[in-house]
């Protein structure tokens, strides 16, 4: 099982916080991303090019291995001041 964190406005447009995902044979983070934008709309909102993902609390790309367990975050791009 793979837990999926949304945060900021993805989390308000999709509707959920997290998502439990069940493992198969995934072998990056791009190819989760791939099966949860097929699932259509809202999902489609994770194409989006300006995404942030973490991966067990690291900033990632989308080419980061995957392992059953791990805990993947998707966010807006983050601005301080």
């Amino acid at each position: 099982m793979i837990n999926i964190r949304f945060f900021a406005m993805l989390r308000e447009r999709l509707g959920v916080d997290n998502v439990n995902y069940e493992y198969t044979d995934e072998k990056t983070v791009a190819d989760i991303k791939q099966k949860l934008i097929a699932r259509g709309e809202p999902w489609t909102l994770l194409a989006e090019q300006d995404v942030l993902i973490a991966l067990n609390q690291t900033l990632t790309s989308a080419s980061a291995a995957v392992n059953d367990g791990d805990e993947i975050a998707f966010f807006p791009p983050v601005t301080g001041g």
